[in-house]
């Protein structure tokens, strides 16, 4: 017996039946996003299965309650599942849970999204596509939602962590780095002011070698050993 559970509640347990009550449908669902030739995309698959079979959708599915141990679990599995991806950073972004959103009856979701190298192999069902285009989607269910609060999320993160830095290759010039910011928010940023901002946060170190970029060589850096969630001291909003 643990230190919470009394007699009263041993008791109580063995005759308790879950069903009793009104279980909702529980899914999980992620937003994977990537930058392909310079453009923000996000990974879907196509339903194959009613309900809405042949719509696009966010990879995920149920929660197996024999096999995930958490949400988390849960969702790395069903990422894995839907599109041979095993990514190692996948975060919550919100629940979502109503009468209307799933045909099949009351349904809660758990929505992750995450920020991948979109060179990663992919099961035949799943591609990248442009996140600015997917509006136009035939989505399943509520997805289109989903993938806005994700993107809202994406963007938010990428102002005050160094989460981008993930998808950087071992090394990069810090132009090549504030690209990807600039991908991900959907606009520019002041050039020195950036350089400046990563440079004193220490979440890119130089190092000896350089690339030629048109006439000159450019410094080239590789990432600090810091959690992808480090924090800006000031957010880079200030840098439009």
């Amino acid at each position: 017996m643990s230190k919470l559970e009394t007699t009263s509640d041993v008791e109580f347990l063995k005759t308790y039946n879950i069903h009793d009550y009104d279980v909702p449908l529980t899914t999980v669902d992620m937003a994977i996003f990537s930058i392909v030739e310079q453009r923000l995309h996000v990974l879907v698959v196509t339903r194959e299965e009613s309900p809405q079979l042949g719509r696009w959708a966010l990879p995920g599915g149920f929660i197996d309650l024999k096999k995930d141990v958490s949400l988390d679990a849960a969702a790395h599995r069903k990422l894995f599942e839907k599109t041979a991806i095993a990514s190692p950073y996948l975060e919550q972004v919100q629940t979502v849970g109503d009468a209307t959103r799933d045909p099949r009856g009351w349904s809660v979701t758990a929505l992750y999204f995450a920020l991948i190298d979109h060179a990663t192999p992919l099961a035949m069902n799943a591609q990248w596509l442009p996140v600015d285009e997917a509006s136009n989607l035939d989505w399943a269910f509520d997805h289109q939602m989903l993938l806005r609060l994700a993107v809202e999320r994406l963007r938010s993160k990428t102002l005050y962590t160094a989460l981008p830095i993930g998808l950087m290759p071992e090394l990069f010039t810090l132009t090549e780095l504030q690209q990807v910011f600039e991908v991900i928010l959907g606009h520019g940023l002041e050039k020195k002011s950036f350089r400046r901002r990563v440079l004193d946060a220490g979440v890119v170190l130089p190092t000896e070698f350089s690339k030629k970029s048109g006439k000159r060589s450019a410094q080239l850096y590789r990432a600090a050993a810091l959690s992808l969630d480090f924090v800006f001291p000031r957010a880079l909003d200030v840098l439009l």
